[in-house]
């Protein structure tokens, strides 16, 4: 191709600009949407001065490869591409903390948000009108027809309305992705922000200790162009631990809390499944080496294992999940281990303050915290393979 007719003096004016706002884009097996998204944010943003930040956790499809493939031609794309960690709020987090930009936005990579709603919210933000702008589904103006999912239509309004109570700010859309603040604002909350199952928005907006103001950007929210939605069946769970890791997370770890959980509907599943094999045989096999409880007890303690594992793997390590099932035999083999290790300590401590005086059923609940203690320790580092609120 023949550039040599080409004026590249406006872009190269733009270009030597300060910066003036950085976009953050988490993204997960989005490899096909980058090219055409970078498209429209140079039709957006002309005459401002901006950058792209892809922040990637290790898309299988190389979406990071095709991000720094556009880095290459465009010094306006940038890439972080994460390694053993997962979670849209964390992402956005770390973007926003890796520019000099004094403006930052995040939106998503899918092509649902509407690009062209950004130079507006920069006016906004810079002079001053607000603190955060927010491109919203819900505001007077805007429009959710190509979405086509009622079902999540509602549980975001249900959303809204718990969570315009936990931050007590007024606010069409506080579930909203697409949103545009200071840098420094930014800055000044990311320490105290949790990071964990919480859209990032209302994390922000719930914890910054001065009240921000906040303006809604009516928005056409379009439909997906290809590549894996962000909002997992698991949305409804990451909310509300979410809320609990912003009111009780300083007395009991969130990751804690959750295996506990875990931990004590495991034990419901246990009996269930003792007492339905009891149930069945009628206590019929009998031996000299082992009965139908000794059969029932094991059994139930590895169908218990088997569900707290796939269900921690879910839930309490969502960014860290093992997935394939090579990982998955492996991580539950580690499991079964760590959790045979706990059940030596739980029953080791209980035995021992049972000796010294102690009345049993105090010394059996203290056995199970230990034990559970040591569960969540040894399966964090060994199965995981981190330490970890």
């Amino acid at each position: 191709m023949d550039l040599s007719n080409l004026d590249f003096t406006p872009a190269i004016d733009v270009a030597l600009r300060p910066l003036e706002l950085a976009i953050v884009l988490p993204t997960f097996n989005e490899r096909d949407n980058l090219a055409s998204l970078i498209d429209r944010l140079h039709v957006a943003l002309a005459g401002i001065s901006w950058e792209a930040i892809f922040v990637d956790d290790n898309s299988p499809d190389g979406t990071s490869d095709e991000a720094r493939m556009l880095s290459l031609r465009d010094p306006q794309v940038r890439v972080i591409q994460r390694i053993n960690r997962r979670g849209l709020a964390s992402a956005a987090i770390e973007g926003m903390l890796s520019t000099a930009a004094p403006v930052v936005a995040v939106m998503d990579a899918d092509h649902q948000h509407d690009p062209n709603l950004l130079p507006d919210m920069l006016k906004a933000v810079t002079s001053g009108e607000c603190d955060v702008a927010v491109a919203s589904r819900f505001a007077e103006g805007s429009s959710t027809e190509a979405w086509n999912a009622p079902s999540r239509e509602k549980a975001s309004t249900i959303a809204n309305a718990i969570a315009r109570k936990v931050t007590g700010v007024e606010l069409s859309d506080p579930m909203s992705g697409y949103f545009m603040l200071k840098a420094e604002t930014l800055r000044t909350t990311a320490p105290r922000l949790s990071g964990v199952g919480f859209k990032i928005l209302l994390d922000i907006l719930a914890t910054s200790e001065a009240k921000l103001r906040v303006k809604d950007f009516p928005m056409a929210f379009g439909a997906r162009v290809s590549g894996e939605s962000k909002l997992e069946r698991t949305v409804v769970f990451e909310f509300l631990v979410g809320l609990y890791d912003k009111w009780l997370g300083r007395i009991i770890p969130t990751r804690f809390a959750l295996f506990g959980t875990i931990g004590a509907m495991g034990v419901v599943v246990h009996m269930a499944v003792l007492a339905a094999f009891l149930a069945a045989t009628g206590g019929a096999i009998q031996s000299q080496a082992v009965t139908a409880f000794e059969i029932g007890q094991t059994l139930a303690a590895i169908v218990a294992m088997t569900f707290n594992f796939f269900l921690n793997n879910a839930l309490t390590y969502a960014d860290k999940r093992l997935t394939g099932s090579a990982a998955l035999a492996r991580g539950w083999a580690k499991f079964g281990l760590t959790c045979s290790v706990g059940l030596l300590a739980n029953v080791g401590v209980a035995a021992v303050l049972v000796r010294f005086g102690f009345h049993a059923y105090p010394a059996a609940l203290t056995g199970i915290v230990i034990g559970s203690v040591w569960n969540f320790a040894l399966s964090s580092k060994f199965v995981w393979g981190r330490y970890g609120n």
